[in-house]
């Protein structure tokens, strides 16, 4: 008896990750095993770059509130216990962004922890 072969499920399975691969450089995008393993690995990228944007994004504020901190004669570590000492309870987002797009509020912030 001949085998029986689902073609229509194997290929509709091939094409949705040729789908997923366009764009991709050569062979990448387009030869169904190297297409494979390129979306498997970055699925992986994926997985650790969530976490990894979550540290990446922490540090450029700490650099941005050091910065603009060593403006107004302070340094980060300065700032920072100053704030914790003072009850102020501002996350380093905020802090970062007011830092950026307001300078006005950041200095009257630090005058306050002075």
């Amino acid at each position: 008896m001949p085998r029986s072969v689902n073609h229509v499920a194997s290929r509709a399975r091939r094409k949705k990750i040729l789908g997923l691969t366009r764009g991709y450089f050569g062979a990448r995008k387009n030869v169904w095993t190297v297409a494979k393993n390129t979306w498997e690995k970055g699925l992986t990228y994926a997985f650790r770059d969530r976490r990894n944007k979550k540290r990446e994004f922490r540090a450029l504020w700490i650099q941005r509130i050091n910065a603009a901190a060593r403006i107004e004669g302070m340094s980060y570590s300065q700032l920072m216990g100053a704030l914790h000492k003072a009850g102020i309870e501002i996350n380093r987002k905020v802090l970062a962004d007011l830092a950026l797009n307001n300078p006005a509020a950041f200095k009257a912030i630090v005058d306050k922890v002075k």
